[in-house]
């Protein structure tokens, strides 16, 4: 694909990270949303209507028929991810599939094995790894001006019900080992550089109607030494995020999605690191420029398939301790 021609991208998700990813869009050049999906046709053409979209349909199935359409941005429910990447890559569609890319190692390594045979790009929205502010850090790693000691991340939501980001309510169970844990596992191995070669979890009591751990407690220790500590939660009534704490040989740092302060509280300068301070903008930005470039993308299915087989390990510990 040339430079100058449009890349024209079917988003799929009418909901809040669909709605970001429609703005995030709107932002780069020579990109066009052509059709939004949604769960009814009557949500996808509200959708489409609010966010300046031409055209919204109700099923992937029809935006993966249109001809025209040259890539797919997946922002649905994580059950839906796995099955509707491997229907973009058999349509022959680039696609971005919000992380997590599968809620089992058998879906992941389907998504790897068809990316591999289509040829196709295909991403996963670990955004971590674009917000400018774990960017600035990893530029002093590989400086060579810092060495991550430890890195100490709190992953806290507020979610006794099945409501989602809007606070309506959800068709799925969110999941704190296979999406929220995943964003951690991921960044810490590409942060340090080195590959994660041991990994513990315990849990906490499963909620009796939502069916998952409310509470979890995740250790991890790169090849290099560094280790990680990973507290989440659905049970915390108070800030909601994901707070990140860099421990290393020369500073500390605290990353909350584009921000940056040293361990003192003393604001960082991340303004200057891309041409974004939006994660998710750059996040799509690669997307879109790995196509017109015809390489892998940051981010690709197959760098990112180390994280979901820790992942697969971590739900086994948990397993064999629960039976």
């Amino acid at each position: 694909m040339t430079d100058d021609q449009t890349v024209r991208i079917a988003l799929a998700g009418g909901g809040a990270f669909g709605a970001k990813h429609a703005a995030a869009l709107r932002r780069i050049k020579g990109v066009e949303v052509a059709v939004v999906v949604s769960g009814t046709l009557e949500s996808a053409r509200k959708f489409a209507a609010e966010q300046g979209i031409g055209r919204g349909v109700a099923t992937l199935e029809e935006a993966l028929a249109m001809v025209d359409i040259d890539a797919v941005i997946l922002a649905t429910p994580t059950p839906m991810h796995a099955a509707q990447t491997l229907a973009c890559l058999e349509a022959g569609k680039h696609v971005q599939v919000e992380i997590p890319l599968a809620a089992s190692l058998t879906d992941a390594e389907a998504c790897v094995e068809a990316q591999q045979r289509t040829g196709m790009v295909a991403m996963v929205g670990h955004t971590r790894r674009f917000n400018p502010s774990h960017q600035w850090v990893r530029r002093r790693v590989q400086a060579g001006d810092y060495r991550i000691q430890q890195m100490d991340v709190q992953t806290y939501f507020f979610r006794r019900t099945n409501l989602n980001a809007l606070g309506q309510p959800r068709s799925w169970t969110d999941h704190l080992l296979w999406h929220h844990a995943a964003h951690t596992v991921d960044l810490f191995a590409y942060q340090t550089g080195s590959p994660i070669v041991q990994a513990n979890a315990i849990q906490g009591p499963i909620h009796p109607e939502l069916g998952i751990a409310m509470d979890m407690s995740i250790q991890l220790r790169a090849e290099s030494g560094a280790i990680c500590t990973l507290s989440l939660s659905f049970n915390n009534d108070g800030p909601l995020g994901t707070f990140f704490r860099y421990i290393g040989d020369t500073g500390t740092y605290l990353a909350r999605y584009d921000d940056l302060v040293t361990g003192k509280d003393e604001p960082i300068d991340v303004s200057g690191v891309d041409v974004s301070m939006d994660g998710i903008e750059l996040q799509d930005r690669e997307f879109v420029a790995a196509i017109r470039e015809g390489r892998e993308p940051n981010a690709s299915i197959a760098q990112v398939m180390p994280c979901y087989r820790t992942l697969a390990a971590l739900e086994e510990q948990l397993e064999a301790v629960s039976v």
